[in-house]
Formats: structure tokens, C-alpha cells, sequence
């Protein structure tokens, strides 16, 4: 009797839909047949650009639509869903991830009879990817409603300051609850900068030999007091009192210290050391290290080089610790700890993730470097560097300081070396030069040294406070509590990007219009654009995404009265429209008609006061052209190609004079006539010097003094 035959199972086909491509590509070949992998590209659905949609009778609620030009991709993505047995959503595995995630949810669920799932993973290895594969969760309502929350919220401010900014100083502005508060502080900043009288001072060294050996000390002490040297005078009889006198050490002393490895970036800190020790803005640093992240194509294979790079914690999976310890012991035996490292995870954290690290340590720099562009190289070697340091043993250091007496000068001197390597062994990029510094030789205390046969006297100016960088605005807004670890980069782009703020010397420096906008909405909501309310939201978010609050009633507590003031200004607030417009003594060249000054995106420009029927510009003239017999203008001008600024004269090309450094609006030299200009080196920091090479001029405490008016009015 011949066997009934059997019917075939249908056969599995699962759609994993990620956010990139990149991702998609590496994910898929790690997933092998039965898996296709789709990229939503990031938002599919989201508020709409063009209007508020909130509906704020019904709680608050958002009205989501198709984001514009992506319905293709959304029905391309429902046939797929259509076609499969399995849909595993796996976006980031964080708030504006689960957010996709949810949304993905909603439009696919009625497309399809598949079971859709929700899968998380903090790298992207093939063992990661499997594992989460096998252990399929459910979206976290919880982290969803925190991003509602936060998305409705800054729609609510943007929408509401954005129009009376319109209103009262000029179309097209727009202002938002975040990059308003980092706006506040860089203004804030500025204002010290630009208050601050740099004071003289002077140091002086000497040459001292013992033998055949020359080293440099610095003087410390006269006649028991510390050094205070405001003039060269004040050097120079110093020098004229010792140089004839007895060298003899006085006391020489050795400390060692152990310098403990520092713990594994977090995204705050990964951008910090990229700035400082690359160059990297925070929008270049984070760009890289999604590249490192979705994986690079090594040979054959694509591999994915670091974890998730958005994270607040320095929490390590036990498997990479297993991992490093290994190859720890491998290659530095001497330098591997009885047990882990572990670090406390900063107050605050969300702990979401787990450290920046690399994907396996055996991914040496090295072994990897024909495979990455140099920026991505650099980047990697700093994760990696950082990482596997973190669970070494300390390194020690011997620090030896030598005072010497000559006369009624104590001279000092010191230097360290390191006697035990330590975390030292995989340190290149982030070594930092503190920790070995100079030699001296080897002296005893009563040793009688030759006298001191040269002196350098040097002059100086205080330095004020330092303008803020990526690295110190990221590190500020960690520690104000403003912002998360996906927001940073966004925060410095977006006051860049309105011309809020420029960047001068790597240095964030606001604009005449980041000024004027800070002014009017820190006077007008003070309560709204400040650090507080700002850090205060971020605890109510996290308290959103830990089910404490409901988002809505933690919205409506804040609308209210936001909205009550924003009614109040718009009646009350006189408008600025065309308020910083002035007429000039310049005649336009076309109609014959005075041009005006005007504030426009870019900053001030000269306008034809008869448009719009004539519609010639100008570049602000900003001093005068220094070159004897030239009647010209100094103006910014911009190169060819990447259009970088510099400064020349409008007598071009008969006057070919030009500047690298924005001249100060007309600030003269008081010593030569020329215009002053504002520099930057790492040893003076932000200082005003004239543009004239023959010239030494520099601002002092003496100089401001004498230009203020004998009223005392500024």
C-alpha cells in the first residue's frame, strides 16, 4: 500500500529591517540564508515639518505622518513584510530607535500575517546578531513615550518661540529648548572674553651645569617670597643681584606615584579625546564611528569594529571582559590584574548600553589599518587604546625636583619617568606628555653647581577664560545635565548651521545674531532657557522611560504657563525689526542711493537702501587698508573652492594686501596705526595683537586703562 504523501512546510523567510544600509549589508551576511535585511533609512513616520500637529485638547497627542518622500520605501518594506513568516524590527536600541521601531510596528501590523518582534544588540558581530536573533523581545512602550515626550515637548517651545523671533526680529529665525540653554552658556562665555583685561607678567629661567650637563630652571622664591614679576625692570634687577652669585641644590627630593588607567569612553568622552587629540568636531567624530559601528568590509568579511557609540556608561559585558583579559595575558603577562577593573557608572547615566569599545581586542590597530581610512584609523586607536588600558595594571612614575639657591633666587627644576610601564605598554594616541617630562642629572643636596651663565627672561599676559570648544561644551553639557549622548553632536551643528555661532581657532563664538537672540529670550523666558529647567526635563524624561511619570500630565504641567508668557511677550515685547539697521556714509555704486547696514543671516552687510529695485550688497568694510597710499577698505573675502575666509583690500588687484586673521571692527594700534587683530596659540590662548610685523603691540591692563574716557563711561 503505497504512503500518503507528506505536505511540505512552507518556508521560513524573516525580515530583519534595520535603520542603515551599512548595517543591513553586514547584519545580512552574518544571518546567512532565510533572513533578508532592509534599511528604514531612520524615520519613516514623524511629526510634519510644515506645521505644529499637536493636538493639545486631546493630551497632547501627535500627528504623525509619512515622512515626505519616503511612502516608497514604507510600501516597499509592507510588500517585504507581506512576504515573510517573521519580522524582527532592529533599530537602535534606544529612545529614537524604539520610537522607529514602534512606528514600524504600526504601519506593517495590518500589512501582514507575520509575527513581528522586536530584537536589541549593542554590537554588530555575528555572535551579538545570533544571540539576539534567538531571544526576540516586544517594543518598550515605556522608552517609546519617553521620546514622544521629548519630541512633543520641543516642538511645543520651537513652534511658539520660533514665530514671535519672526515677529520681533527677523524671518526665518527659529529657536529651540536645547541648543537655546548651549547658545545661553557660549554667550555667557563670550561676554567674559570680551570683558577680560589681560594683566602683564614675567618669568625667569636660567642655565645652570654640573660637568659637562646643562639644565633649565625656573625661579620660584626671592628672599623667601613667591615670585610676583609685573615688569622687565623688576627682571632685570633680579638678574643684575644673582648673576654673580654661588649655585648650590638645596634639597633634592624623588615622590613615585601610580597613575590608574582611566575607564572606557562613553560618547561625551569619546568626543572630548577626539577633539583634543585629533581635531575632530563632534558631528566628524560621531559620523566615523557609526562607520566603525555598521562595520567595515575586511577582505571578504564586513565586520563590525566598535559597539553602540552612543552611550553614558562605562559598563563592560562580562564576554569582553573575558575577551581582553585574554588577550591581556597573551601579550602583557606581567601587566593583568588579579581581577576585572570595574568603574562606577556616573551619576545619572540611563546605563542603556555598555561602554564605547572595540568588538573583540584582538582587533589590534595594526591588524586593522589596511583596512580604514586614516580618520577612522585615528578614531579606532583611541577606542581601542582606551579599552584594553582600562584593565591593565597601574603604571608608576618617579618624579625628581631640584631646588637650587643662587643668592637670595630659589630656582626649581623637575622631572619624571616612567619606572614601571604598565597600561603605558598599549598607550600611543592617548599618551599624554605630563607624564614624562624633561631629565635632570643626578645631583645632591650642598652640591655646588657653576654659576648660572644665561637667563631667559620672558613676558607674559594673563589669560582669560578660554572660549568653549567641542570638547569643553560637550563636557559642560554632561555635566549640567543638558542633553544625552545622542544629542551633543546635534546641539553644535544646529548653532553652526543657523549661524548662531561660528567657529574661530576650533573655538565656538556666537554671532550678532546668536547675541541678539540669546538677549531676548533668556529676558523673556527665563525660567525656559536655562541650564535647570533643561537638566530638570532630562530627569523627567528618564522618569517617563521608567514608567514613575505619564508623559502627557508632565507636558500639560509645563505648557500652561509657557503658553501664558508667550501671549504675554508677543503683546508686550517691542519689536527689533530692523533695529540694528544703520545708514551709512557709502553710496551704492549701481543706483547712486545710500547703503544701509544690515543684519542678515551670515551676519552684517552693506544693502542698497533703494531696494527692491536695486539689489546690490556688500561686504562690511572692517578697517582700513594699512598699506601706505591705498585709500582701500579691509573686507572678508572667501577662496575658491571650500571658500575659506581671509581678509583683503577692495583696491584688489591693484592693493593685494591681505590678512589671515578677522581684523577687530575698527580697532586701531595705538604704537603703528594699523588694525588690530584677534589671535590664538595654545601658550597665550585668545589674545588682541597688531597685524603690523614690525609692530609688538598687545593689549594689557595699561593700554585699556588709557583709553577709557576720563568720565569712567564706558
Amino acid at each position: 500500500m503505497a504512503k500518503a504523501k507528506t505536505k511540505a512546510e512552507p518556508k521560513k523567510q524573516t525580515l530583519v529591517i534595520v535603520e542603515s544600509p551599512a548595517k543591513a549589508t553586514t547584519i545580512e551576511k552574518y544571518l546567512g540564508p532565510g533572513y533578508t535585511v532592509k534599511a528604514s533609512m531612520g524615520h519613516l513616520i514623524d511629526l510634519p515639518k510644515s506645521r505644529m500637529a499637536i493636538n493639545i485638547d486631546d493630551h497632547f497627542q501627535p500627528e504623525y505622518i509619512t515622512v515626505r518622500g519616503r511612502a516608497k520605501l514604507l510600501k516597499e518594506l509592507q510588500r517585504d513584510a507581506k512576504k515573510s513568516t517573521d519580522v524582527l524590527l532592529a533599530s537602535d536600541n534606544d529612545r529614537e530607535g524604539e520610537a522607529i521601531a514602534w512606528h514600524l510596528n504600526n504601519a506593517l501590523k495590518d500589512k501582514t500575517d507575520a509575527d513581528i518582534k522586536r530584537i536589541v544588540f549593542n554590537e554588530i558581530t555575528p555572535v551579538a546578531i545570533q544571540e539576539a536573533v534567538k531571544h526576540p523581545g516586544t517594543i518598550d512602550e515605556s522608552k517609546v513615550n519617553a521620546q514622544k515626550a521629548r519630541r512633543v515637548l520641543d516642538r511645543l517651545v520651537g513652534y511658539n518661540l520660533s514665530p514671535l523671533l519672526w515677529k520681533k526680529v527677523k524671518n526665518g529665525l527659529s529657536a529651540g529648548r536645547v541648543q537655546s540653554v548651549a547658545l545661553r552658556l557660549i554667550c555667557e562665555r563670550e561676554q567674559e572674553v570680551e570683558n577680560f583685561i589681560p594683566d602683564e607678567y614675567w618669568t625667569l629661567e636660567a642655565d645652570f651645569s654640573k660637568g659637562k650637563s646643562t639644565f633649565t630652571a625656573q625661579l620660584v622664591q626671592y628672599k623667601g617670597a613667591k615670585v610676583d614679576l609685573k615688569s622687565e625692570e623688576a627682571v632685570n634687577d633680579i638678574i643684575k643681584e644673582i648673576q654673580h652669585s654661588e649655585c648650590k641644590v638645596s634639597d633634592v627630593k624623588a615622590t613615585e606615584k601610580n597613575v590608574r588607567p582611566k575607564p572606557p569612553f562613553t560618547t561625551s568622552k569619546m568626543q572630548q579625546s577626539a577633539a583634543n587629540r585629533l581635531g575632530f568636531t563632534s558631528r566628524k567624530t560621531m559620523q566615523i564611528a557609526q562607520q566603525l559601528y555598521e562595520g567595515i568590509q575586511m577582505g571578504e568579511n564586513r565586520i563590525g569594529l566598535i559597539t553602540y557609540m552612543r552611550t553614558d556608561s562605562v559598563r563592560i559585558a562580562q564576554t569582553a571582559l573575558d575577551e581582553v583579559r585574554a588577550w591581556i595575558g597573551e601579550h602583557y603577562p606581567d601587566d593583568l590584574p588579579e581581577k576585572p577593573i570595574e568603574y562606577a557608572v556616573g551619576k545619572g547615566a540611563q546605563d542603556a548600553h555598555e561602554c564605547i569599545r572595540p568588538t573583540y581586542a584582538s582587533y589590534t590597530p595594526a591588524s586593522v589599518k589596511e583596512y580604514l581610512t586614516r580618520d577612522q584609523l585615528r578614531l579606532y586607536t583611541l577606542i581601542w587604546e582606551k579599552f584594553v588600558s582600562c584593565q591593565m595594571a597601574n603604571a608608576k612614575t618617579r618624579t625628581t625636583s631640584v631646588d637650587i639657591m643662587a643668592g637670595d633666587a630659589l630656582f626649581r627644576t623637575s622631572a619624571s619617568k616612567l619606572v614601571e610601564k604598565g597600561f603605558y605598554h598599549v598607550i600611543s594616541l592617548l599618551s599624554s606628555k605630563e607624564d614624562v617630562t624633561g631629565s635632570v642629572p643626578a645631583l645632591k643636596k650642598d652640591e655646588v653647581l657653576d654659576a648660572a651663565h644665561t637667563f631667559y627672561p620672558e613676558q607674559h599676559f594673563t589669560q582669560g577664560p578660554a572660549r568653549y570648544t567641542d570638547a569643553s561644551i560637550v563636557r559642560t553639557l554632561e555635566e549640567k545635565g543638558i542633553g544625552r549622548p545622542s544629542t551633543y553632536a546635534p546641539i553644535i551643528s544646529v548653532l553652526l548651521d543657523r549661524y548662531y555661532v561660528t567657529r574661530l581657532n576650533k573655538q565656538l563664538v556666537p554671532t550678532q545674531l546668536g547675541k541678539m537672540i540669546c538677549k531676548i529670550l533668556v529676558e523673556a523666558f527665563p525660567d525656559v532657557i536655562n541650564e535647570h529647567f533643561t537638566a530638570d526635563v532630562e530627569n523627567k524624561l528618564d522618569d517617563v522611560e521608567q514608567n514613575k511619570i505619564v508623559w502627557n500630565n508632565f507636558i500639560g504641567d509645563f505648557y500652561a504657563p509657557f503658553k501664558h508668557r508667550v501671549d504675554e511677550v508677543d503683546a508686550n515685547q517691542e519689536s527689533v525689526k530692523g533695529f540694528l539697521d544703520e545708514e551709512t556714509d557709502k553710496v551704492c555704486e549701481k543706483c547712486g542711493k545710500p547703503m544701509l547696514k544690515k543684519l542678515g543671516r551670515f551676519g552684517f552687510f552693506l544693502a542698497c537702501s533703494g531696494f527692491p529695485e536695486c539689489h546690490n550688497t556688500k561686504s562690511i568694510p572692517l578697517a582700513k587698508c594699512p598699506v601706505e597710499g591705498c585709500n582701500g577698505e579691509i573686507v572678508e573675502r572667501k577662496t575658491k573652492g571650500r571658500g575659506k575666509s581671509f581678509y583683503g583690500c577692495t583696491n584688489y588687484p591693484q592693493c593685494n594686501f591681505i590678512s589671515h586673521f578677522k581684523p577687530l571692527e575698527h580697532q586701531y594700534c595705538p604704537k603703528c596705526g594699523w588694525f588690530l587683530v584677534e589671535k590664538f596659540d595654545k601658550k597665550n590662548g585668545t589674545y588682541k595683537s597688531c597685524i603690523n610685523p614690525d609692530c609688538d603691540y598687545l593689549h594689557s591692563a595699561e593700554d585699556a586703562a588709557e583709553k577709557l574716557p576720563e568720565s569712567g563711561e564706558a
